[in-house]
């Protein structure tokens, strides 16, 4: 097969078309989008590098493929000769992310074309219904669920862990015994992103808003102690995260599910939240 010579990093002079980019898709770019409003385009504050296909700035007009690589990598737009290339980019350096996320479309494509060097993946979730939500959820919020503090650290951490082994089959605590997952949950706790109900001092629900854009904030997550799940809290519980991002922060909220969790499916349609796209994400 012919292959490109690979994608170009990007840089300032690409901004604007980066940021016309992202604005044409604020819920499936979120991820995107938080890093690039905080940081710029700098590799180093961004922590990760924007890519595209074009050979040269694009000054005016569309870019024609546009990826993120960095801790994960967020493939977010490009054809098959774009993707080719960002697989040319991605495999002259060893692998450091940990998964493939973002638009199914170009995560699919991306993955056959890293497969066979990169694979065999631990797990490929194909189809991961896009969801989002700008208006008042259809369903009462749980007055209980509120923002958790710092000083709540050790009581939340058991259950973001649980939640993190459950969602995605590890263990976060493995390799450097969890000062790295500690870390990312006490700056969310910090940024007042982390909610919870407590019951007894346990955490019964518990979410988080994860990538925060001027316009989008996506829910992670979402976890209900095993005890009291079928009760209604996780329902009751998003829709308090919801209220928070919409009525609060004026964003839209949004999240992605995988399609074979239909209680889950359920609960956020409940909600009123409608699917606007889909993801997948390939688990290394």
């Amino acid at each position: 097969m012919l292959r490109l010579a690979g994608a170009r990093l990007l840089d300032d002079r690409d901004y604007p078309a980066v940021r016309a980019a992202l604005a044409a898709d604020p819920v499936g770019s979120c991820m995107v989008s938080a890093r690039v409003e905080a940081a710029g385009l700098d590799p180093w504050r961004l922590g990760g590098e924007l890519w595209a296909a074009d050979s040269r700035p694009v000054r005016a007009g569309r870019l024609q493929g546009l990826c993120f690589s960095g801790p994960n990598l967020i493939p977010l737009r490009g054809n098959a000769p774009a993707l080719r290339s960002f697989a040319d980019r991605a495999l002259r350096r060893q692998r450091t992310c940990s998964s493939l996320v973002g638009p199914a479309e170009q995560v699919l494509g991306l993955w056959d074309e890293l497969e066979g060097e990169w694979g065999p993946a631990r797990e490929v979730r194909g189809d991961q219904p896009l969801m989002a939500l700008d208006a008042t959820p259809l369903v009462a919020a749980d007055p209980l669920v509120r923002p958790v503090r710092p000083d709540e650290l050790e009581r939340y951490l058991p259950a973001a862990v649980s939640m993190f082994i459950e969602e995605v089959g590890v263990d976060p605590r493995s390799g450097d015994g969890g000062a790295s997952y500690r870390a990312r949950v006490t700056e969310l706790i910090g940024a007042g992103r982390a909610f919870a109900r407590f019951e007894d001092g346990e955490v019964v629900f518990k979410a988080e808003i994860g990538a925060m854009s001027a316009t989008v904030g996506q829910i992670q997550g979402v976890w209900v102690h095993p005890d009291r799940r079928g009760s209604g809290l996780g329902t009751a519980g998003t829709a308090a995260v919801v209220n928070r991002l919409v009525r609060g922060l004026g964003r839209t909220a949004s999240l992605y599910v995988n399609a074979f969790n239909t209680p889950a499916l359920a609960a956020y349609r409940k909600i009123g939240f409608e699917q606007v796209g889909q993801y997948a994400t390939v688990l290394f």
